[in-house]
């Protein structure tokens, strides 16, 4: 199976209580891409996004690759470099995020002087991106995208992972990524997100906007307590036995879910897979965990 994870690859700096920093490489697909593939070495993942010719593009790139990622997709832009963010946590683990992005090379992902082209994904069986890959996107891009979308015949997975001040205003992350959960086959959303953007009061009113897109697989993520997966009922799942940061919970649950999702597990074993993968991840610092 050949899989496609499209959004933005960042310089990551991480820094902790104690003002130690370290760098790294990460963006919400591409943490994705990299626990699917941990989990799932014999499926195809590529990771589809563009960079620059810069040293750190370059540091990216090869980072990918010692992922055990295809980057045969990654697009070249000489005029632009990557986008850069800092996470700073504190003593709970939680974690404030900025960024310097406005100017990245992701952000002409599949443009093509004013029109798009999305050729290269026809022979993905399954093709995965985020609320944040739309959010980069130009408008007449993230249109394209949704058109190529409907007539796709693999698998779209998706997630919302709203970040409000990607979008030039709430009406317009709503439109889009509303539109992206009426076509996706495996819905992975944060409970937390969906409130933030459709204004939900509570889960069971997410649980409710759910049933009326209806993928073929929903997995809401719920943090500690354990996504909610319909017709799964009676499973607990484990605690965290530490929690040191929590970036990229979502990310690797996502990805340990795909992997055991698109290897032919039900929804009961590939959202345990998912937890478990998330439960180990926040143990750690940045948001890739040591093998």
């Amino acid at each position: 199976m050949k899989i496609a994870c499209i959004g933005e690859a960042m310089i990551e700096l991480s820094i902790d209580a104690t003002d130690q920093t370290q760098l790294g490489v990460a963006g919400d697909t591409l943490n994705t891409a990299i626990y699917m593939k941990r989990a799932a070495p014999d499926l195809q993942i590529d990771y589809v996004t563009r960079l620059g010719r810069d040293s750190f593009s370059a540091r990216i790139r090869d980072f990918i690759a010692a992922q055990g990622l295809g980057t045969d997709q990654i697009e070249i832009d000489a005029a632009r470099i990557p986008g850069l963010y800092a996470i700073t946590t504190d003593s709970t683990g939680e974690r404030s995020f900025t960024y310097w992005r406005e100017n990245a090379a992701a952000r002409g992902l599949f443009d093509r002087d004013g029109g798009a082209d999305f050729s290269a994904l026809a022979a993905y069986d399954a093709i995965y991106l985020s609320g944040i890959s739309l959010a980069i996107m130009p408008a007449h891009v993230r249109e394209g995208l949704f058109g190529f979308l409907a007539s796709y015949k693999g698998q779209f997975a998706f997630d919302s992972n709203y970040r409000a001040r990607l979008w030039p205003d709430q009406a317009t992350a709503q439109s889009a990524i509303g539109a992206a959960w009426e076509i996706a086959d495996i819905a992975m959303p944060s409970i937390d997100d969906e409130m933030a953007l459709f204004g939900d009061r509570d889960e069971s009113q997410v649980r409710a906007r759910f049933a009326g897109y209806a993928p073929k697989h929903l997995a809401l993520k719920r943090g500690p307590t354990g996504p909610y997966v319909p017709n799964v009922t009676g499973v607990t799942y484990p605690a965290a036995a530490k929690v040191v940061d929590t970036t990229a919970a979502g990310d690797s649950f996502n990805g340990a879910y795909l992997a055991r999702l698109l290897s032919g597990a039900d929804d009961a074993a590939a959202a345990m897979a998912g937890h478990v993968c998330a439960a180990n991840v926040v143990a750690h610092r940045g948001a890739i965990a040591p093998l």
